[in-house]
């Protein structure tokens, strides 16, 4: 019997995806994007072990939620894409229950992404950077399998959230957004895109676990030139 391994759950979301969330953050994750904040979902040995029906039950309790609000299940990480078999598996009860499913992803899993997105209503994905070499500074591995994953995406015309973090003195210039706008307008069905600000509430997790931080001393961007600066070049 498939297993997986979830960081944790979090039952009344509302920021990853339409309307009330209940949010699987799975254990496991290949990258290590330099302003992570969850460096605790990287080791794909911890966490707690779940079933598909077992983490579904606890899902479908909140089904009146959702119908209200317009919500559903995400999975997030860590990286949902790196537990391919339980993944699928969730994603199949979930529909069962008629559940809408978002997957928040990086795209840097182990394949099957074309059965995998067959029961995925969105998809938030993080674009990390688009310049090759800046994405392997930030993320630590080449930008191919992002890419490959996104390829799937665009082939099946699945609809996507593009969420991209700003990091001050790293992605916050106007050259490196409009990159990035011109990158997603190359893309289909694209139905938001977010940035979001760069902050350091996840600092003292890396303390805790004995992990470098390679931003240290950059301090969190501000939210409202943020919003500004996100009229101006996205609406």
């Amino acid at each position: 019997m498939v297993k997986g391994r979830i960081h944790s759950l979090e039952t009344m979301g509302l920021v990853d995806g339409p309307g009330i969330r209940f949010v699987v953050f799975m254990q496991g994750c290949g990258i290590r994007c330099a302003f992570c904040h969850n460096p605790d979902t990287w080791c794909k040995d911890k966490g707690t072990e779940y079933t598909p029906e077992e983490l579904v039950n606890k899902i479908k309790r909140f089904k009146t939620y959702f119908n209200a609000s317009g919500g559903g299940v995400t999975f997030s990480g860590g990286e949902p894409l790196l537990q391919p078999e339980f993944l699928l598996e969730c994603l199949k009860l979930c529909k069962k229950e008629g559940i809408h499913t978002t997957l928040d992803t990086a795209g840097v899993g182990l394949g099957n992404y074309e059965e995998i997105l067959e029961y995925v209503d969105l998809i938030l994905f993080d674009v990390k950077e688009t310049d090759p070499e800046k994405y392997k500074s930030l993320v630590g591995v080449p930008i191919d399998k992002s890419l490959e994953f996104l390829k799937v995406t665009q082939s099946m015309n699945k609809k996507m959230w593009i969420r991209h973090v700003v990091v001050p003195g790293y992605t916050d210039n106007k050259e490196d957004l409009m990159r990035i706008k011109n990158f997603v307008d190359g893309l289909n069905n694209i139905e938001k895109v977010e940035l979001l600000p760069y902050h350091v509430l996840g600092v003292n997790k890396y303390e805790g676990l004995n992990i470098p931080y390679r931003l240290e001393g950059v301090p969190p961007l501000d939210k409202k030139w943020l919003k500004e600066l996100e009229k101006e070049i996205f609406n």
